[in-house]
């Protein structure tokens, strides 16, 4: 289970779904960090490499 945020994410859900498990990112949101990032959409948060979690993580905490 990836952690970003403080926030534990679904495993099964698509990274694009999960991120909006963090409080005050909603669906288009959370598609312009992955868009930022440069980490696909359409990756389940199970498949999530932990260079991609880096690049995520990065964006939030320099954007929002």
């Amino acid at each position: 289970m990836a952690r970003i945020a403080g926030v534990d994410l679904p495993r099964d859900k698509r990274i694009e779904y999960g991120l909006t498990y963090i409080y005050g990112i909603g669906l288009h949101t959370s598609r312009e960090i992955l868009a930022k990032a440069g980490v696909d959409p359409d990756i389940r948060v199970r498949d999530l490499t932990e260079e991609d979690a880096g690049k995520i993580r990065r964006v939030i905490d320099a954007d929002y």
